[in-house]
């Protein structure tokens, strides 16, 4: 498939409309990611109809009607459109976040202890995330992998949290999964 080129509005808009289609599994009312997105709602019926003309949101009439991701949305963001996805529990200073699911987790610095970061993409909404908070991810399902950590940074537009890692634990030796 080729690459879809979008604006960062339309990208944070579609990312919204997954994180909310995903808690509800129903159609989402624009007005609802306006308010997520902090924007007017013509703004988002606007750029919804652009969405539709590339053919990553389908609209749903009626009352219970709205928005729908279709599986090119997922593409076009680098989303993985899971049936069944993995349950790793994430943690938000402390408490932990039941709609927030990890879909990735990458690494960086990781020959530098001291400099270690960890970016985090969830699906789920990552707005109420801000710069100091803690976060603990994990344990994975198949590595055990459990990374803490303090928020650095976050990019609204991928749905990543940038985290400076302060413990990073995984079984090793016999204890460790077989892969």
């Amino acid at each position: 498939m080729s690459s879809i080129e979008l604006t960062s509005s339309q990208r944070e808009i579609l990312q919204e409309l997954i994180n909310l289609y995903g808690v509800s599994e129903r159609a989402v009312k624009g007005e609802d990611i306006a308010a997520k997105v902090d924007r007017n709602p013509g703004t988002i019926r606007n750029q919804m109809q652009s969405l539709k003309a590339l053919q990553l949101v389908e609209g749903v009439p009626g009352p219970k009607g709205g928005y729908k991701p279709t599986a090119t949305a997922y593409e076009a963001l680098e989303l993985e459109q899971l049936d069944e996805p993995a349950d790793v529990p994430f943690y938000h200073n402390g408490e932990r976040v039941p709609d927030a699911n990890v879909q990735e987790i990458d690494l960086t610095s990781v020959h530098h202890p001291e400099l270690c970061r960890a970016e985090i993409r969830l699906h789920g909404s990552i707005k109420d995330f801000h710069e100091g908070d803690t976060v603990v991810v994990g344990p994975t399902p198949r590595s055990k992998l459990r990374i803490e950590g303090v928020l650095d940074g976050k990019d609204d537009t991928n749905n990543v949290l940038i985290v400076s890692t302060t413990g990073m634990e995984a079984p090793s030796g016999e204890e460790a999964p077989e892969h």
